[in-house]
């Protein structure tokens, strides 16, 4: 069985710069989660059903954490979210939006569609680190999640 702490962290992010930011706040932090980055919506759906390049055993484990940008060049992060959400095998998977989005339209889109928390990207990198160490520390470290053995039996 994976564990909470051995499944990977789905990042889906399409700016370069916002991914290395993030990456490199972790390495500084000494965090050791498995991260998968997928750089737009289209790929996480391919990541999560098992499609495409992620076709082969063991090549998308299921992720215990989705971080996902809301503003992705093919599909829409809301779009993701909604697909995420709508699925039974997937559903339980926490989704936490991730975007430099404070339009107030756009988080309550989100949270209507089962958004688990929504992040404003960090302008600076004492906040990039506060808000990755916080991330690890309550998602990695405090909340309990459904393993996925048992997500996947309803």
């Amino acid at each position: 069985m994976v564990t909470v702490a051995e499944s990977p962290l789905l990042f889906v992010e399409d700016n370069d710069d916002d991914f290395e930011v993030v990456l490199w706040a972790m390495k500084k932090l000494s965090l050791s989660i498995p991260i998968v980055r997928c750089i737009d919506g289209d790929e996480a759906l391919d990541y999560l059903y098992h499609r495409e390049e992620f076709a082969r055993e063991g090549t998308s484990p299921r992720p215990a954490l989705i971080l996902l940008d809301l503003n992705l060049i093919s599909m829409d992060g809301n779009d993701v979210l909604q697909e995420v959400k709508s699925h039974p095998d997937l559903r339980m998977i926490p989704v936490i939006i991730w975007t430099s989005s404070e339009n107030q339209k756009d988080i309550e889109v989100s949270f209507r569609l089962g958004a688990n928390s929504y992040l404003l990207k960090p302008m600076n990198m004492k906040q990039l680190l506060d808000v990755v160490e916080t991330l690890n520390k309550y998602w990695f470290g405090i909340a309990i999640s459904p393993q996925p053995d048992l997500a996947d039996e309803e």
